[in-house]
């Protein structure tokens, strides 16, 4: 684990199609993704986005606006099909499709994360193969349970803390979890920051959607801020542990 002392938070954005697999519409890069960037223009702070090939097709403006104000844009597949659910040549065709959009869009594509968090080991080859040098398809709180960042060959491996619908609880409850870990790595996705309300998906996928999701996230920015963390990329904590293990190897 990184020192304590560094005090990284990384915020982490899912830009993918409706709640998947229930639903194929894209309002939340229509109206959702919009909001992200401007509440995050106004609390100063960068983010890591993973989005779709498929995503990135369909709404390649909305989806430039990513690096053009900042942040990182990541890989997040192409179709979102989990690829726990793929043959190996089904898979190697996913990154390769997403990787030739995402690159076209004039952006340095080096983390990706798996849809719903599912990257089976065999797989793992593949993204370093591509190019990919950061991956961040585990979680502490799902099997395997990666408790830390690890590395696997070339490629470093940083899990995901919590779930995204924490961050739609009520404060009081959400930050004593947030705070847990002493380098965060959060996810949202741009479908929460519409109302989800009457939609028929989980309960999970529809409860404090809209604008409630948006004040929550607000205030736990601010939480975060106000205790002394920076809002990092992904790419930059990626830097930092690099930093961190040649040093530690030196000595």
């Amino acid at each position: 684990m990184p020192p304590s002392s560094m005090e990284s938070v990384v915020l982490t954005v899912d830009v993918e199609q409706d709640c998947p697999p229930f639903l194929q519409t894209h309002q939340g890069v229509e109206e959702g993704l919009p909001q992200l960037l401007a509440l995050f223009q106004q609390e100063g702070i960068q983010a890591t986005f993973f989005c779709t090939g498929e995503a990135a097709e369909r709404y390649p403006h909305e989806v430039r606006q990513i690096p053009a104000q900042g942040h990182e844009l990541g890989c997040h597949g192409h179709s979102h099909k989990r690829f726990d659910r793929m043959q190996p040549e089904e898979a190697k065709a996913e990154l390769t499709a997403a990787k030739r959009v995402l690159d076209a869009l004039g952006a340095s594509v080096i983390s990706f994360r798996a849809p719903n968090l599912a990257l089976p080991e065999k797989y793992v080859k593949f993204i370093d193969e591509m190019g990919f040098t950061i991956d961040s398809s585990l979680a502490t709180y799902k099997p395997p349970f990666a408790r830390s960042w690890s590395y696997q060959g070339r490629l470093l491996r940083i899990p995901a803390t919590v779930t995204s619908s924490i961050l739609r609880l009520p404060s009081p409850i959400a930050w004593p979890i947030l705070r847990r870990h002493p380098t965060p790595v959060l996810f949202v996705h741009p479908w929460e920051f519409i109302d989800m309300s009457r939609t028929r998906v989980r309960l999970d996928c529809r409860f404090n959607t809209g604008q409630k999701a948006i004040s929550l996230l607000r205030e736990a920015i601010r939480r975060f801020l106000d205790s002394g963390y920076r809002f990092v990329t992904l790419g930059e904590m990626g830097r930092q542990i690099d930093a961190i293990s040649k040093t530690a190897a030196r000595a």
